[in-house]
């Protein structure tokens, strides 16, 4: 959606100050700005690109209760958070700080938008209450640290520019809970030490308590930090007991209780191959229909024509049982789940 594009100082002043924070706006050459500010998904974490066509400077001075994550596409920008320069292209700054701000007449920034609720949530998830005060993350977004992060960021960007988050708002949610839980882990912040510590926990009882947790919320777009919550542990803990007992992580896992579901679903007619795997989480046909094939041995409108003609759809190719967490899901023995060997 297109939020301001003209030649107008203040009506995209006016724009900008309603999505982001009350600021000034100076343009800082003799030439006509010629601006462009689009959203392409808002939620937790929004989407936008902005860019002036003219040299000018930005000083909202301190920012209310949200996150920016600024990432270059083109031209470049010049940053000072709470009067210190930042040595990056892509920079962070969060509640309660300074910002300044010079863009270059070029310059079309990735704007990632994060509310404090969204980023006090992601911690309580993780630490078992929610800060009193926000935190703060270290405005310089080196590559060493979050560039994978940022690369996530980007397609985040393009997905949403694509409009695939207006197709699946689960695949949406599901999106910025990997990157609310990944730019924790990845960009140092005032609480990384109490993140990374991590306490004793009973393997069998919270292997069982995440994988019934996968099994009832399949539907619904939860995160990996949402499965450490109901399993009464810590991310880290929890990915490494999935990996010691069951040899995937435990989004695997419940990638696999979501195929199944879809392959139930395909079985009994309830909508179209596309439906189907949009209402899973799937938002990529073909990357869904290659595992589909691989843990039924044929593809998804196959298993439909299949039910159509009242044949018999398959069974799951190197299935993996797990006894005792949940029930069962389709003819499987009670008290048995049964999951294809897809990663």
């Amino acid at each position: 959606m297109i939020l301001f594009e003209g030649q107008d100082v203040e009506e995209v002043h006016e724009v900008v100050s309603t999505h982001f924070a009350p600021h000034r706006l100076r343009v800082i050459e003799d030439r006509e700005l010629n601006g462009r500010f689009v959203t392409s998904h808002v939620g937790p974490v929004s989407v936008f690109t902005l860019g002036y066509g003219a040299t000018v400077e930005v000083r909202p001075g301190e920012l209310p209760d949200i996150y920016n994550i600024h990432v270059p596409l083109t031209g470049y920008g010049t940053l000072w958070v709470d009067g210190q320069q930042v040595g990056t292209d892509n920079s962070m700054v969060g509640p309660g700080q300074r910002l300044d701000m010079r863009w270059s007449a070029d310059s079309d920034t990735l704007i990632l938008r994060i509310v404090r609720e969204a980023i006090d949530d992601a911690l309580g998830k993780r630490l078992g209450e929610i800060p009193a005060t926000p935190i703060h993350f270290d405005a310089d977004m080196h590559a060493a640290n979050a560039g994978s992060w940022l690369a996530a960021a980007r397609i985040f960007g393009e997905s949403a520019a694509a409009g695939l988050f207006a197709q699946s708002p689960l695949a949406a949610a599901h999106f910025e809970q990997l990157l609310l839980q990944g730019l924790l882990d990845s960009q140092p912040h005032t609480l990384t030490d109490q993140l990374n510590e991590s306490g004793n926990i009973d393997l069998p009882a919270v292997l069982r308590r995440a994988m019934a947790f996968c099994e009832e919320r399949a539907g619904d777009p939860i995160s990996i930090a949402d499965i450490a919550v109901a399993a009464h542990t810590g991310v880290r803990s929890l990915q490494r007991l999935f990996k010691t007992r069951l040899q995937m992580t435990p989004l695997e896992y419940l990638q696999r209780v979501r195929l199944d579901r879809a392959h139930q679903d395909l079985r009994t007619a309830r909508g179209t191959v596309a439906e189907v795997a949009m209402r899973w989480g799937f938002t990529h046909l073909g990357r869904f229909s290659a595992l589909y094939r691989k843990a039924y041995g044929h593809t998804p409108s196959e298993t439909v024509r299949r039910s159509t003609h009242g044949e018999q759809a398959g069974s799951p190719r190197g299935q993996l049982v797990y006894r005792g967490p949940v029930g069962a899901v389709g003819d499987h023995e009670p008290g048995v789940t049964q999951h294809s060997g897809v990663l």
